[in-house]
């Protein structure tokens, strides 16, 4: 099952973090667990969203970028390559 972390801690939360979780729930599939959580460690990078198990990680997430994310990600199994993080996925941008 998957499973989408966003990031509520400080510095997510002043980008709009309350914003991305609302567009995940609304829009993602029922199978799709969409969990907030404590700080994921990528500080100044933010709103991050963690999708597990796959372990694709995206920054600076946009509330109207979850329609794209939910879409081609978590229904259709492709992640989309320009907007991951590059920190951890230097060779898919």
């Amino acid at each position: 099952m998957l499973s989408v972390r966003i990031c509520q801690h400080n510095a997510c939360r002043k980008q709009g973090a309350a914003k991305v979780i609302q567009a995940f729930e609304r829009l993602a599939p029922a199978e799709v667990a969409i969990e907030p959580c404590c700080c994921l460690g990528q500080c100044g990078n933010g709103v991050m969203v963690l999708v597990l198990p796959d372990q694709i990680w995206y920054d600076r997430v946009l509330p109207e970028e979850v329609g794209a994310i939910v879409d081609r990600h978590l229904i259709q199994g492709k992640p989309i390559k320009s907007m991951l993080y590059r920190k951890f996925h230097p060779d898919q941008t």
